[in-house]
């Protein structure tokens, strides 16, 4: 897990296009109104819940774009486990500068914390299986970077960051390109992946394939992608793919998707795949509870 430069300038524009919307064009007229200019005052930022943390980068910086004059000392590390009451930071200084920060900066932290928290629960889920959580892209448009950071923050791996990271063929591709194939076979699909990428030298790219029946999962194992994705199939169609990849091609990882609930996942890893994809994660995570406590 990595706070690097795509998150930092992610959380850059999120952050002037989230303190724009919230100042408007008069500014915090209450705060204005009733708070003097020279007062000071210190908060702490308090889990309200058990969680896992995540966003404490994305929370200074939103306090360093709002009054360069805060002090924002971090009392936690993202990816921690919180309990419920646990401080995980303190911010000092203008009391005005505090109250306009406070939403902006508990939105971020809670809603990435919530990735963090769910990330968790399913990682925990399949501990003692071969399976790891991966994240998908159904995310927020302009969040990406940062709610997949998150998942790495709760013990996820992430998917592919957009369309240029890998060859992930799914049954919209295949039909066009059937249309003009004369063999419209998944191995030949593979075949003319392959032949692209190695026309361009990008040999770091890998091939997927999505497959939804135990025959399309035969044909694409013929042509040797990096990873077939077992979509919306049974536990047994599941089991039954993962028995032929064993036997024929053990290098080739298998991915499950679809279907996949906290109550499901367990069953899912036992069947022998590698990878199951959540698109939950960072579309349906709830909050995570923090809150501003003055001292």
């Amino acid at each position: 897990m990595f706070f690097g430069q795509t998150q930092k300038k992610t959380a850059e524009q999120l952050i002037g296009m989230a303190l724009d919307e919230d100042l408007g064009l008069r500014g915090d007229v209450t705060t204005s109104a009733l708070i003097s200019e020279d007062e000071t005052g210190s908060v702490q930022i308090v889990a309200r819940s058990a969680g896992v943390l995540a966003g404490l980068p994305v929370a200074q910086m939103v306090f360093d774009e709002v009054d360069r004059d805060i002090l924002f000392a971090p009392l936690g590390s993202d990816g921690e486990s919180l309990t419920a009451g646990q401080v995980v930071g303190e911010v000092s200084g203008s009391v005005r500068s505090l109250l306009v920060g406070e939403r902006t900066c508990l939105n971020f932290l809670s809603h990435l914390s919530g990735i963090a928290t769910l990330t968790h629960r399913y990682v925990e889920a399949v501990a003692g299986t071969r399976a790891r959580i991966y994240d998908t892209r159904k995310t927020l448009p302009g969040w990406r970077a940062l709610q997949k950071y998150a998942v790495l923050a709760g013990g996820g791996c992430n998917h592919r960051l957009g369309l240029d990271d890998m060859v992930l063929i799914k049954d919209n591709h295949l039909a066009e390109w059937r249309a003009n194939a004369t063999d419209s076979s998944l191995a030949a699909a593979v075949g003319a992946a392959r032949r692209w990428i190695d026309s361009r030298r990008e040999g770091s790219l890998k091939i997927e394939v999505e497959v939804d029946t135990l025959d399309q999962f035969t044909d694409a194992l013929a042509g040797g992608p990096d990873i077939i994705l077992l979509d919306n199939m049974t536990l047994d169609e599941m089991r039954q793919a993962a028995d032929l990849r064993n036997a024929r091609a053990p290098h080739i990882e298998l991915e499950a998707s679809g279907g996949v609930s906290l109550s499901t996942v367990a069953a899912i890893a036992r069947t022998g795949v590698e990878r199951i994809s959540v698109g939950g994660l960072t579309h349906s995570a709830p909050a995570l509870d923090l809150a501003f406590d003055w001292k």
